[in-house]
Formats: structure tokens, sequence, C-alpha cells
């Protein structure tokens, strides 16, 4: 990784897996009490389950074309662990921050 692209890579990898992490956050009707204070229809928790696993799988790729595939995992690893923290920190302090990876939720919330 000696060129900036790789760098650019990786900024994306993080900013993939702190989304992923968040929307598989936000598949949880606990979570969305939290950040919105009511329930969510199934359909969009579903929708949120899939959007966080794909996000997750794109930081993967993303790392592997930043580097190679022995660091590239471990740094994938780090990158989810750092992301689901960061989550959890949300949810303690601010939920509603959560909000801005969900706008289509606003009208739905129930």
């Amino acid at each position: 990784m000696h060129d900036s692209s790789g760098a650019w890579l990786l900024l994306a990898a993080v900013a993939c897996a702190l989304a992923g992490m968040g929307w598989l956050a936000l598949s949880l009707p606990a979570h969305v009490q939290q950040a919105w204070g009511r329930n969510a229809p199934a359909g969009l928790l579903r929708l949120h389950r899939a959007l966080g696993a794909a996000a997750v799988a794109l930081a993967l790729v993303l790392c592997l074309g930043a580097d190679h595939a022995s660091i590239a995992v471990l740094v994938w690893a780090m990158t989810l662990s750092g992301a689901a923290l960061a989550v959890a920190f949300a949810l303690a302090w601010r939920p509603c921050w959560l909000r801005a990876l969900a706008p289509w939720m606003r009208g739905r919330v129930r």
C-alpha cells in the first residue's frame, strides 16, 4: 500500500463498517426504540439487516483491495471491532445519531 488509492480504500472500508454496524444495530427492535422512541415495521428491520450485512461484506472487499489477504483480514476484523464499539457508544450516549443511517424511517416508525 504505497500509493494513496490504498488509503482511500481503507477509508471507504471504515465508512462501510460504521454504516454496516449501525444498520445491524437498527435491525434490532430495542435499538430502534432507543433511536426513535417507537417501534419499526418488521420489513424495515429486515432491510437494515440486509444493508448491514452487505456493508460489512463490502468493507472486507475494500480491505482486500487495499492490502494482501493476510493483513487485509486482520485490518477488516479490527475495523469491525472499532465500528461496533463506536456504535455501542453512540447507542449509550446519543442513540438519535443513528437516525442519520436510516432517513427513510422518518415517517414509517410507529
